[in-house]
């Protein structure tokens, strides 16, 4: 299934997390609204809100954005280096995502958020993207056609539990087409990823080689993303 923008208003993701794996504690109101304000409060009031995207958010962002654009972050990588246990795995068959970890750099895709709904589309966001607090959320600056833009950037947090380092490719792949979660398969992440990124004119051999490993284990998938 893919996330969808009601099934953040109605914050199921905490509460999938609740029911499938209760023993994980989750972010409580309080501390990701802490987390938001974190955030806002290093932001000029009234202004626009860039947010760079480099998973998930390049082929579903869900927010009401006025403008996208290509952009690269320099310093962190994409990395399949975040298990999961609910959304793209379980707890006897964990999966993974991506996060942003040091080094190297990241092309993505970088929207803008009108100022009026900007908190309110963030609040979202964050149902999203902080329901364990694997990710810190903080400001970077990406690189947008030789304009250097300020955009609030998901990394991956290394003191976090799920944090899985860097894995050989082969544990990667394996990973990747035997785990399956409540909004499917990572291998079905990576590919819709990769397309995204295509969409976009960003290759990034990383995933592609990814992505060729995984259609040669599963060849059925190849007719809905090979592009």
């Amino acid at each position: 299934m893919s996330l969808t923008r009601a099934d953040l208003e109605n914050d199921l993701l905490r509460a999938t997390f609740r029911r499938f794996n209760p023993e994980v504690r989750v972010l409580s109101d309080a501390e990701q609204e802490a987390s938001l304000r974190e955030v806002l409060d290093r932001h000029e009031p009234g202004a626009d809100v860039w947010l760079f995207g480099y998973g998930s958010l390049v082929w579903n962002p869900i927010v009401h954005y006025e403008e996208r654009r290509v952009a690269r972050l320099h310093g962190f990588h994409r990395s399949f280096c975040l298990w999961s246990h609910v959304n793209r795995g379980s707890l006897q068959r964990p999966g993974l995502v991506l996060g942003l970890d040091s080094g190297g750099s990241c092309r993505g895709v970088t929207y803008r958020i009108a100022a009026h709904h900007a908190e309110d589309e963030l609040r979202l966001l964050w149902r999203r993207e902080m329901v364990l607090g694997a990710y810190a959320p903080r400001w970077a600056k990406v690189d947008s056609g030789g304009e250097t833009l300020r955009a609030v950037a998901f990394f991956v947090n290394r003191s976090h539990p799920n944090y899985a380092g860097k894995l050989p490719l082969e544990t990667v792949i394996k990973t990747l087409v035997s785990a399956r979660g409540h909004l499917g398969t990572p291998a079905e992440y990576l590919l819709e990823t990769v397309r995204g990124l295509i969409e976009h004119g960003v290759r990034d051999p990383y995933l592609l080689e990814l992505r060729k490993r995984v259609l040669a284990v599963h060849p059925e998938l190849a007719a809905a993303h090979t592009r």
